[in-house]
């Protein structure tokens, strides 16, 4: 059988008001990426021939973001809101290029799976002019819902719409469609606006479709699968679904998660073989984990690359550009920014390293920080192999510290320090023998001055 072409087309207009939020509804996120993503992710993953984004007016931000996922994608304004069906016609021209399939999902279903898409297409490659997903909600109220009989889709009702009878049924719609392409336009120009609302509805093309005796059918899914979201308390639970089914393949993949339900995962988290994940840790785009690494509880990870068998945490946070070698131990309340730590390294405690290198075998003393920062500008440290950094050092950058020097604890270096030599930069040590106990002495004859006992 040849290969079936395939027009995908992501409907990413408006604002979802109900959101309650400045920010266009397919930008919020669920497991680190925008529901956009997800959605065009998912869309990648069938290898459509062509994607067509359909976005509101001013909607730059949504643009760039189609385009930073799907590079070849074509965005297409809807000018004004005028329904689901007027939203698909804002991309005429892209379904006059030609396909086998037009395919037609909405930006803000971030859990649509690519196996969901393939299902929604079968159809087609036997005969169907029409697919609709169905889905069965616990709670069906306020969902269209999806009439058949003997196999085939007769009709979408509106929930508004349904009588007694339609509201018993219990398949429901979940918006995506999909169109034989030599058919597609013929039935979506045909939709008309005769509702209420006096818009043109995709729903409205199962009758016509079936008017001009073509078939369509209804492809019925899991509820998760297709997920809109419309509302905060929806995008909480999305969350929830995908951070269950991140950590249930990375379970499969043979990751201990010691308490599965504790640990938040993006959707871009690579583990590599025997990684340990103690409770309460918290990934971020962007990381990725080496074999035989323990990450312990309380830490926070974002943008790091993690090498093989290192040790992170408790209470660490690793924030983006933070690389590690192998065996390298990272400890509690340490935090690392656009750094990076060759093999063996280590700052167990109580330390920041920011815009720094630190060379293989380095120890980092507890209290230690790189000051990176002049107010205006981020500097470099440079921190050699198997150089020793005492305590409560702070190391002005830009500033290197050469290979097996040593730094005594609680100095100030602002000058760069040779291999192998000893850097002190803190006053010299006075002490005044007797000197506490004459300090009582004369604050305890002081207080009773003051109480009048003298």
């Amino acid at each position: 059988m040849a290969v079936r072409t395939c027009l995908a087309i992501v409907l990413a207009a408006g604002e979802g008001t109900r959101m309650r939020s400045a920010r266009p509804k397919v930008l919020h996120e669920v497991t680190g990426r925008s529901l956009l993503a997800h959605v065009l992710t998912a869309v990648a993953g069938i290898a459509p021939s062509a994607a067509a984004i359909v976005i509101g007016p001013g909607q730059d931000e949504v643009a760039a973001e189609a385009k930073r996922v799907l590079p070849g994608a074509t965005c297409f304004v809807q000018s004004e809101r005028r329904g689901t069906a007027h939203a698909v016609l804002a991309a005429k021209a892209a379904i006059e290029g030609g396909a086998d399939d037009i395919l037609i999902v909405y930006g803000d279903t971030p859990l649509l799976r690519p196996a969901t898409l393939q299902q929604l297409r079968a159809p087609l490659a036997e005969g169907a002019a029409v697919a609709v997903l169905g889905f069965r909600p616990a709670a069906p109220s306020g969902y269209g819902r999806l009439v058949t009989r003997n196999g085939e889709l007769m009709r979408i009702v509106e929930a508004a719409d349904a009588g007694p009878e339609e509201k018993a049924i219990g398949l429901c719609n979940a918006g995506a469609m999909a169109f034989a392409g030599d058919s597609a336009l013929a039935i979506l120009e045909r939709i008309g606006n005769r509702n209420r609302k006096n818009e043109f509805y995709l729903t409205d093309a199962v009758e016509i479709a079936r008017g001009m005796n073509k078939t369509a059918v209804a492809v019925e899914v899991e509820e998760d699968d297709v997920r809109g979201i419309n509302s905060k308390k929806e995008l909480a639970e999305a969350e929830a679904v995908a951070q269950a089914r991140l950590r249930q393949a990375a379970l499969d993949a043979g990751v201990t998660l010691v308490a599965p339900e504790t640990v938040f995962l993006s959707a871009d988290t690579t583990f590599g073989k025997d990684v340990v994940v103690e409770p309460y840790v918290v990934f971020g785009p962007g990381v990725s984990v080496g074999d035989g690494t323990v990450i312990r509880a309380f830490s926070h990870l974002a943008g790091a690359t993690i090498g093989k068998g290192a040790s992170i945490g408790p209470f660490a946070r690793l924030r983006p550009g933070t690389r590690l070698g192998e065996g390298v131990h990272v400890g509690n309340f340490v935090e690392l920014k656009e750094a990076k730590m060759e093999a063996g390294a280590k700052a167990n405690h109580l330390s920041y390293i920011g815009d720094a290198f630190v060379g293989a075998g380095a120890n980092i003393g507890a209290g230690t920080i790189t000051c990176n920062y002049d107010g205006f500008t981020k500097q470099r440290t440079e921190i050699g192999e198997q150089a020793f950094i005492g305590s409560n050092s702070a190391l002005v950058a830009p500033v290197t510290i050469g290979a097996g020097a040593y730094v005594g604890s609680g100095s100030v270096i602002t000058a760069d320090v040779p291999a192998d030599s000893l850097a002190l930069g803190r006053g010299q040590q006075v002490v005044k023998e007797g000197w506490a106990s004459r300090l009582r002495a004369l604050k305890s004859m002081v207080k009773k001055k003051a109480h009048g006992r003298d």
